[in-house]
């Protein structure tokens, strides 16, 4: 964000921090491949682009543009002289890098910059990027490859002759020959790379990874998503806003106390605010009784109400919260965020409908001591005790079926909301799932299930 602040030097800082924020993109995809002709530098891009779901920007699609009058100016300059220029190439990337799906997604810049002064000119743009890998491999080899490179001009994947000879015949009949991959042509475009090569890596000192290319393609790709998928850790404060979100009897409750108890984080439980309300007696807790007492769902306006006047208290803005009980929907979800109580990190703890019922329908209590048991995991001691246990209505079979249904018929469309959470499964030892949830908070947010 600071070096945002450096890049740009807004007239207005503080209204660009909160559209900054808002765009809510710091650990998007951006990243640079360099590398010489016939490295897989292009393979290598477009896998990273389909294992990170992000976008791909070559100076071939990028003068393909339909709807930019750069992009058509760069493909007359291109048919003329086989080559755009620094500057019109420099504006494309510029161009394209406004469209929302890559605000949202990021990108992979494939083979750009290829001078000092465009990678100069981009970083005086504010186009930065989090990685840059360069592929390395003995000329030697660079040009056996370019020699038998073929092209599918349908999906623009590469193959060779020898080392990667596609088995479907459709695909075979239609590769072409790409124009300038003779030895003499190859030599000298490896001439030109090497001496631009040696300029524009100085540029990129703390973000740079150079990866021996003269391997299997497979083992290339690996060593460069480790890369990129490592992060640049801040020494800035980070303050967590937790959410976590399941269905009852799923643990959220005893990870949010070990969460809270670790770091020192505000447990902010939904239910317990309301119960809290009701038990001082104020106005709003008066509300909130009369709807509890009639057995009727509290409107969200209130409970919103009651989560602003928390979640706006120092002790929360300081050290940080972790909330459950809420959102329940949709529209919760989109309420906490219109108020700007927006989460950094979300995880979906996904149990079993059977592990929640036996979890919470053998759930019982003693009437006379007040002690809580579970009839397989902590049963009691004497058949006395057993005789006089009871089961809160909120335990039994039909009622917290009803409650699993409602929250997966509503996760669905919580789980496209916070589409960056994390699932984890829940059916497992607490302490365990505990250890997936922190490390999902201490590293970067990771995009599968757990």
């Amino acid at each position: 964000m600071l070096e945002q602040l450096l890049i740009y030097q807004p007239e207005d800082p503080i209204s660009f921090l909160i559209k900054h924020l808002q765009r809510d993109n710091d650990n998007v995809p951006k990243i640079v491949i360099l590398g010489p002709p016939a490295s897989g530098k292009t393979t290598i891009a477009m896998w990273l682009c389909k294992h990170l779901n992000s976008n791909l920007l070559t100076s071939d699609n990028l003068i393909e543009r339909k709807s930019s009058s750069v992009a058509e100016e760069a493909r007359k300059h291109y048919q003329k002289f086989k080559s755009v220029p620094g500057p019109l190439l420099i504006k494309l990337i510029q161009q394209r890098l406004t469209d929302e799906d890559c605000v949202k997604k990021g990108w992979i810049l494939d083979g750009i910059p290829e001078t000092r002064e465009q990678a100069l000119v981009i970083q005086t743009l504010g186009i930065a990027p989090r990685h840059v890998i360069v592929l390395s491999a003995p000329d030697t080899v660079l040009i056996e490859r370019n020699l038998g490179k073929r092209i599918d001009p349908q999906t623009r994947e590469i193959y060779h002759t020898t080392f990667d000879w596609p088995p479907e015949l459709e695909v075979q009949n239609r590769l072409i020959e790409p124009e300038g991959v003779s030895e003499l042509e190859t030599a000298q475009k490896l001439l030109v790379y090497h001496r631009n090569i040696i300029r524009i890596l100085p540029s990129y000192p703390k973000i740079l990874k150079t990866i021996n290319a003269d391997q299997p393609c497979v083992d290339v790709f690996y060593q460069a998503l480790t890369f990129v998928q490592s992060g640049h850790r801040s020494n800035a404060p980070f303050t967590p806003r937790v959410l976590l979100l399941g269905p009852m009897g799923s643990g959220k409750r005893l990870q949010a106390g070990l969460l809270a108890q670790k770091y020192g984080l505000v447990n902010v439980c939904c239910g317990q605010l309301l119960k809290e309300a009701v038990a001082d007696k104020s106005k709003i807790g008066e509300l909130i009784w009369s709807f509890l007492e009639k057995k009727v769902t509290v409107p969200d306006s209130v409970i919103m109400k009651i989560l602003a006047e928390r979640l706006d208290r120092q002790d929360c803005v300081q050290k940080g919260w972790v909330l459950h009980g809420v959102p329940r929907d949709l529209d919760q979800a989109q309420k906490l965020d219109s108020l700007g109580y927006i989460p950094n990190r979300v995880f979906f703890l996904n149990v079993p409908l059977d592990s929640i019922m036996e979890r919470l329908t053998l759930r019982r209590v003693d009437p006379v001591t007040g002690e809580r048991y579970h009839l397989m995991y902590k049963p009691p001691p004497t058949m006395e005790i057993q005789a006089r246990l009871l089961q809160h209505p909120k335990d039994s079979e039909e009622r917290v079926k009803f409650k699993v249904d409602l929250y997966y018929r509503n996760s669905a469309e919580l789980g496209h909301f916070y589409r960056w959470a994390t699932t984890i499964n829940g059916d497992q030892d607490p302490y365990t799932v505990f250890e997936y949830i922190e490390s999902g908070i201490i590293n970067p947010l990771p995009k599968k299930g757990l």
